[in-house]
Order: structure tokens, then C-alpha cells, then sequence
């Protein structure tokens, strides 16, 4: 199958291809076409927080290879909905940072602009790393790039299906860090003038986000939507001072989680605080869910090292998000001498959450949590403090010694 930009070149020459390149795309003053070629991708692992991850990676990949990254929508489930919700990309973010790092365009402003003359419909391919079996059961002959949810409610959003499979693997992989030609391999075995756009079945990253990619959050700026909001809510909602973020992973499905943590070294996003090599410590059960105790502690901890290092700003306000229990009446109640109010965002809107604990004065994180890492790559990249729940471990004081032997000898 000779693909489009060959063909017609060869048909018509380079400078009838120009003219007819432009009577196809319409009015698109503002895009310009990269030769380099597009990667595009579904975002079909996890919610949120593994998405985000999988985006630095995407875009780290993309600029290896120096092609335009496709910045796809955000994959949603919704509760009573069987089929996922595809939200726009510059709903939650702007697209102008980006630019500053790599070339980019939103899914929408290519299909609409580019994809009728550098993609059409018969050219389409799926890239995968080998054969993927059908979740019908059926067995594989292809990538199924549609098979299941979100797969096809993702690619039918932009109406787009897919004539063939093209396996890269074992040969290519997305690790352009570590090994330096392989972003050469890439450009080599699919140059851009036959393959102009590589659409992956699967993000071209790995998960957790590699060591090398977290800086990349730097360019990744909330819409002027959830700026605004997020600042309201704060002036609003919260009394004025200075207030810790926290996040509360314990939903059920997180007890559920918590229950490998004592079969692994790492778990999720735990490299966050471990290490990639685990070189700051060992995963415990603790900080996959910590205990009540071990909330109180920490926060009462944080709360009067403020005042002591920064007594004319001291800690005002707690503000919790959670997937389950904000344990608001637990820890007003715990925190009530101290002058101090626990707060949550009614909306229970996750991303303006997040941008609200990017805002917090310290915040305190789950270690193993995609959507805690988020935040504190956030907070990273602008210099602001972050720790994470029972890490690391406290050493047994005297008292704790007594009790466990205590305990022992019943």
C-alpha cells in the first residue's frame, strides 16, 4: 500500500502537491504541517493519575523522534455510563506551554485540519508492539486498536477505524533515554514522507513516568479555567493564612491495591519517595494506607513546625482530597485546639482538587498514588515542599518498643 504523501508526489509533482495540500486543508492560516511527521495515541491505561503519566512519556517520545505529539483528550468513566467519555485536552490545560518544549496540536485541530490530506481514511494504521487479542476472545491477527472500552469509544470519537497492523516490536521500543539510537531506529525503519503519522494502540510510554520525563510537568499549565477556580476556592473557602494539602487514597479499590503491597518492592507510583531502585527505603502497608493515628500525627507534626520556622504565617487551614472518606469530622475534631479548620471542595471535582493542592503551602501525599505524583511533580517543578504519608517510617521510640513487647508476650 503506498502511502498518500508518495503517491501523490509522484502523481503531481512537489509543487502541485503544495497547491493541492492547501486546497485540502481549507483556511488553516495558524497550522502549520510538520515534515517531521504526528505520533498520536490512545490514553487507554487507568484514570487520571496513570494518564498523566503516560502523557510526560509520550511527550518526551515525541520529541525524541522530533514529530508534532497529538495531544489526545483525556479518557473519562463516568458512573451509569458503559462506554467512556472523551474530554478535550485544553479543557484541563493549555496547549501554548507545550510549545515552548515541543511542537503539539489537540486531536480536534488536527482530525479537522490536517488528517483529510496527510491522513486519510485508507491510509490509516494501528501501531503495536505485537498481536493483541480481541477482548471478545476472539484471537489476534492485528493490534484490535478498537477492541473494548475505552479503545473504540476513543477512536470512534473522532470516527477514525484502522485498515492494518503494523508490529514494531521486539526490534523498537519507547525507551529514547537509555539507549541513544533508538529515537534514529525509529525515524529509520518509519521515515515521515511514508509514514507521516504513527498512531499507537497504547500510550508510547511506560508506567510509572521515567525518572527523565518528570521534569516535562513544567510545561503541562492548568486551563485559565481551573487557575481562576482554584485561587477562588482558596480565597474564598479557606481562612486566610497559610494551609497544608493532603491527599486520602482509601477508597475500596485502594484497600484492594494495598493488599500486594507485602509481595512488592515497588507498587504504582511508589518510586516517587522509594526511589526507582528502591535506594530511599522499602514499600510498606503503612504508607499504601495509613492509619488514622498516622494522619493526626503528621499533620499536628507539620502544623507547629510552621509556626516555629514561620510564625507569622502559620497554618490556618487543612484542605483534603479524597476518592472516599475525607475524614472531616475525624480530623477537625482532632485538630480543633490547634486553631486549625479541615476543609473540602464540594464539587468533587478531582481536577480542580489538584489544582488546589499544587497551591497548598506543604502538601502530604500518598506515596503509591498516580494522582498524588502528579501533584507533587507540580509542586517540584516550582520549588514547593511535599512529603508523603508514613515515609519515611518512624524509628519505634521506647514507648512503641514497650507495647510491641507487651503485645508479644500475650
Amino acid at each position: 500500500m503506498l502511502p498518500f504523501f508518495r503517491r501523490v508526489k509522484a502523481c503531481v509533482g512537489t509543487i502541485y502537491f503544495i497547491g493541492l495540500l492547501f486546497n485540502l486543508l481549507g483556511n488553516v492560516t495558524s497550522i502549520t504541517v510538520d515534515d517531521n511527521g504526528y505520533v498520536m495515541y490512545c490514553p487507554c491505561m487507568g484514570r487520571f493519575g496513570n494518564q498523566a503519566d503516560h502523557f510526560l512519556g509520550s511527550l518526551g517520545f515525541a520529541k525524541g523522534l522530533n514529530r508534532t505529539l497529538v495531544l489526545p483528550p483525556w479518557v473519562e468513566y463516568r458512573k451509569g455510563e458503559t462506554r467512556s467519555t472523551q474530554v478535550p485536552f485544553d479543557t484541563y490545560f493549555q496547549v501554548s506551554p507545550l510549545q515552548d518544549f515541543h511542537p503539539v496540536i489537540t486531536m480536534e485541530n488536527f482530525m479537522e485540519k490536517l488528517a483529510p490530506a496527510l491522513w486519510p481514511p485508507e491510509e490509516r494504521v494501528s501501531f503495536c508492539y505485537t498481536e493483541r487479542m480481541s477482548l471478545d476472545g476472539s484471537p489476534g491477527h492485528g493490534c484490535n486498536a478498537k477492541s473494548g472500552n475505552p479503545f473504540g469509544p476513543f477512536w470512534d470519537t473522532f470516527q477514525i477505524d484502522f485498515v492494518d497492523s503494523e508490529f514494531f516490536g521486539p526490534k523498537l521500543n519507547y525507551d529514547i533515554h537509555h539507549d541513544r539510537k533508538m529515537a534514529h531506529r525509529w525515524n529509520e525503519q518509519y521515515p515521515a514522507d511514508k509514514w507521516p503519522v504513527i498512531a499507537f494502540t497504547g500510550a508510547p510510554a511506560v508506567f510509572p513516568a521515567q525518572q527523565e520525563n518528570l521534569e516535562l510537568h513544567r510545561y503541562l499549565k492548568w486551563s485559565v479555567k481551573y487557575e481562576n477556580d482554584a485561587r477562588q476556592f482558596i480565597r474564598d473557602a479557606l481562612p486566610k493564612g497559610a494551609f497544608i494539602g493532603i491527599h486520602l487514597r482509601n477508597g475500596i479499590d485502594w484497600v484492594r491495591a494495598c493488599e500486594h503491597v507485602k509481595e512488592s518492592s515497588n507498587l504504582f507510583s511508589s518510586p516517587q519517595c522509594l526511589g526507582y531502585r528502591n535506594e530511599h527505603g522499602q514499600l510498606t502497608g503503612e504508607m499504601c494506607m495509613p492509619s488514622k493515628d498516622t494522619i493526626v500525627r503528621q499533620l499536628k507534626r507539620r502544623i507547629k513546625l510552621q509556626r516555629e520556622t514561620t510564625p507569622d504565617n502559620p497554618i490556618k487551614a487543612v484542605f483534603v482530597a479524597s476518592d472516599s472518606n475525607h475524614m472531616l469530622a475525624d480530623l477537625n475534631d482532632a485538630l480543633k485546639r490547634m486553631d486549625v479548620t479541615v476543609v473540602r471542595q464540594p464539587d468533587a471535582n478531582p481536577h480542580l482538587d489538584l489544582a488546589i493542592l499544587a497551591r497548598s503551602n506543604h502538601f502530604i501525599g500518598n506515596c503509591i498514588s498516580s494522582y498524588s505524583a502528579f501533584v507533587k511533580r507540580e509542586r517540584d517543578v516550582s520549588g514547593f515542599p511535599s512529603s508523603f504519608w508514613a515515609f519515611p517510617p518512624e524509628k519505634p521510640t521506647a514507648k512503641s518498643k514497650s507495647a510491641s513487647k507487651t503485645h508479644e508476650e500475650l
